[in-house]
C-alpha cells in the first residue's frame, strides 16, 4: 500500500506540473470559465480524463506484452527519465517570464464550444502531450503494471486528479476575480514541480540503465 501511495503521489505532481505550465487546455479553460461560469473547468477536465483514459487503456494493453521483452522496460525508462529532465529543466528557465495573469489576458481570444469537447480537442492539439504519453506516461505506465490493473489505476486516478484539481482552482480563481494566485506563488509552485521533475527523471533514468544492464533498481 506504501509503494501504491508513492505511485499515486508521484502521479500527481507529474501531472500537476503538466497541467500549470501554459498550454492550450489551461487557455481553453480560463477562456470557457470567464464565458460559461465554473462549471465549465471540470467539465473540460473530464473531456481530457475521458482521452486520457483511452490512451491509458490502448497503451496498458501494449506494454503488458512487451512488460518483460527484451530491452523495451529499460529504452521506456531512458527515454521517459530523458523528456523529464528536459521538462524540469526547461520549467526552471521558462519559471521567471511565466505570468498566470498574462495567461488570463491571452486565453480571452480562445474559441468556444462544448466544455467536454474542447477537453479533448485542446489536448489532442498539444504536441507536447502526444510526446509526454510516448514517453514519461509510457515510463509510469511500465512501473504500475508491476501492481497489475491496481497500479495502472493507481496512475491513472493520480494523474487525472492533478487535472481536476488545478483546473478547478484557476477556474474558481477565473469565476470569482480573487487574487488567490500571485504571479509569484505561481511561478515558486512550478519551480517546485520541475524540481521533483528533475530527481524523478533520474530516477527514471539509473532505472531504465539498471533493466538495460540486468541490474533490478525497479522490482518489475
Amino acid at each position: 500500500m506504501e509503494a501504491l501511495g508513492l505511485l499515486f503521489l508521484s502521479s500527481f505532481i507529474v501531472g500537476l506540473s503538466g497541467a500549470a505550465t501554459p498550454g492550450p487546455l489551461l487557455m481553453v479553460n480560463i477562456a470557457e470559465v470567464a464565458r460559461r461560469g465554473f462549471w465549465a473547468a471540470p467539465a473540460l477536465a473530464l473531456g481530457h480524463s475521458l482521452l486520457e483514459l483511452v490512451t491509458v487503456a490502448l497503451l496498458g494493453l501494449g506494454l503488458s506484452q512487451v512488460l518483460h521483452t527484451g530491452v523495451i522496460p529499460g529504452l521506456v525508462g531512458l527515454l521517459g527519465g530523458l523528456f523529464l529532465l528536459w521538462m524540469g529543466g526547461g520549467m526552471i528557465r521558462s519559471a521567471p517570464r511565466l505570468s498566470l495573469r498574462a495567461a488570463m489576458a491571452d486565453a480571452r481570444s480562445s474559441p468556444a464550444g462544448l466544455p467536454v469537447l474542447l477537453g479533448v480537442t485542446a489536448s489532442l492539439s498539444n504536441p507536447y502531450w502526444l510526446v509526454w504519453w510516448a514517453t514519461v506516461g509510457a515510463s509510469f505506465m511500465v512501473a504500475s503494471l508491476a501492481w497489475g490493473l491496481v497500479g495502472l489505476a493507481t496512475f491513472y486516478v493520480g494523474h487525472i486528479a492533478s487535472d481536476f484539481a488545478w483546473y478547478a482552482f484557476v477556474g474558481a480563481v477565473v469565476a470569482t476575480g480573487r487574487r488567490a494566485m500571485t504571479d509569484a506563488v505561481y511561478r515558486g509552485l512550478l519551480v517546485a514541480c520541475a524540481v521533483f521533475l528533475l530527481a524523478l527523471g533520474a530516477f527514471f533514468i539509473l532505472s531504465g540503465i539498471g533493466a538495460l544492464v540486468g541490474l533490478r533498481l525497479i522490482d518489475a
